[in-house]
C-alpha cells in the first residue's frame, strides 16, 4: 500500500516582525546639537573636578584676605554758622551809673555770662557747663547736638536760651545758619520760622539774638517777633550787634523783660584780651549794678573763665541771664 506524502500544516499563526520605527529627530541638526552641547557640559565638569582635587591650590596671604571689619559710613559734616559778625566800633553804653544805698554797699554787682553758638560741640559744652550754673547757655536752632546740650545743661543747672539766627547786613555774603529771620520774609513766613526755632530747642527761658545787625534796625518785623516772645512768657537779651538796634525800644513797648550785651568777652581770640574784656565787664557791673558779657565756645575762653572764676566771684555774683532782664521804664 503506498504511503501519502504528508505536507507540513502551516502554522496559522505567522510571527510578524514589527518593522522598526525610526525617531525623525535621530537625524535632526537639533537633536544632534543638544546631544554635542549635553557631551561638552559633562567633559567641562570632569575636567573641573580634575583640576580641583589634582592641583595644588595656594593659601591666601593675609594681605589677600578680605578684612572683616565692615568699612565705616563716612560722617557727615556739618558747617558751623560763622559765631559772630562784631561791630567795628564798641557801640557806647546807654545805662547811667547807679549809686547804692549805704544798706547794699555789701551786696555784690550782678553779672550774666552767656555763651552763644552751643549745639555744634557736646565736648566744650560740658566743660563750660562744669564751670558755674551762674552761666547761661545760648543754643542755635537746628544745630547737631542742640537737644543734647539742653539736656546736658539741665543737669548740671545752666539756663539755657535761644540763639535766635538774624539777618545781618552782610547777608547773603555772611549766613547766620539755619531757621535764619530775614527781612523779606512776609509776616506768615517770618512767624512760622520762629515758631519753629522756638519749639526746635527745649526748656529755653528766653531768647537772645544771632547778628542780625540788620533786622534789629526793622521796628516792624521786630514788633511781629516779640508779640510770639511776649505770648510764651520768654525774654529778650539785645546783643547789639548794630547801633541801630531798636529792640529796647520794641521791648518796651511789648513789656517784655529786656538787657542788652555790655561786653564781647573774645572776639579777638587772645588770652590777654579777654582777661582785659572780663576785667571790663567787672568794671561796667560794679559802676551800673550789673552786666551782660558774651562769649563764645572756644577753648581758650573756658580756659581763661576757669582761670579768673575765683576772682571774678569775690567781685561779682555770676547769675543766669534771667535774673539780669527786667521791664523796661
Amino acid at each position: 500500500m503506498a504511503k501519502r506524502k504528508t505536507t507540513p500544516k502551516k502554522n496559522p499563526r505567522k510571527k510578524t516582525r514589527k518593522k522598526s520605527r525610526k525617531n525623525p529627530l535621530s537625524k535632526s541638526p537639533i537633536a544632534k546639537a543638544f546631544v554635542g552641547l549635553a557631551i561638552l557640559v559633562i567633559i567641562v565638569a570632569i575636567a573641573g573636578l580634575l583640576a580641583h582635587f589634582l592641583v595644588p591650590t595656594e593659601k591666601p596671604t593675609k594681605a589677600d584676605r578680605p578684612s572683616k571689619t565692615v568699612p565705616k559710613t563716612p560722617k557727615k559734616i556739618v558747617k558751623i554758622p560763622p559765631y559772630e559778625i562784631y561791630p567795628p566800633k564798641e557801640i557806647p553804653l546807654e545805662k547811667p551809673p547807679i549809686k547804692k544805698p549805704p544798706g547794699d554797699l555789701k551786696r555784690l554787682p550782678l553779672v550774666a555770662i552767656i555763651i552763644d553758638d552751643m549745639g555744634y560741640d557736646k565736648k566744650i559744652a560740658k566743660k563750660f557747663s562744669q564751670l558755674n550754673n551762674g552761666i547761661t547757655f545760648s543754643i542755635l536752632p537746628h544745630s547737631p547736638y542742640q537737644e543734647s546740650v539742653s539736656r546736658l545743661a539741665h543737669k548740671n543747672g545752666v539756663s539755657t536760651m535761644l540763639h535766635l539766627p538774624m539777618e545781618p547786613f552782610e547777608y547773603p555774603q555772611v549766613d547766620p545758619g539755619p531757621g535764619t529771620l530775614l527781612t523779606t520774609m512776609s509776616p506768615d513766613q517770618l512767624i512760622r520760622t520762629l515758631k519753629n526755632n522756638l519749639a526746635a530747642v527745649p526748656n529755653i527761658k528766653g531768647v537772645n539774638n544771632h547778628m542780625g545787625s540788620k533786622m534789629t534796625a526793622e521796628s516792624s518785623q521786630l514788633y511781629q517777633i516779640f508779640s510770639i516772645l511776649k505770648k510764651r512768657n520768654l525774654f529778650f537779651i539785645d546783643s547789639r550787634t548794630s547801633v541801630k538796634t531798636v529792640c529796647k525800644p520794641s521791648a518796651r513797648l511789648f513789656q517784655i523783660p529786656f538787657a542788652q550785651r555790655d561786653v564781647f568777652l573774645d572776639h579777638l581770640q587772645e588770652p590777654d584780651f579777654i582777661r582785659k574784656q572780663i576785667k571790663e565787664l567787672i568794671r561796667i557791673a560794679q559802676r551800673h549794678g550789673h552786666a551782660v558779657g558774651i562769649g563764645h565756645p572756644h577753648t581758650t575762653t573756658y580756659e581763661i573763665l576757669r582761670e579768673m572764676m575765683p576772682g571774678l566771684q569775690k567781685k561779682v555774683k555770676l547769675v543766669p541771664a534771667s535774673e539780669i532782664v527786667h521791664i523796661v521804664g
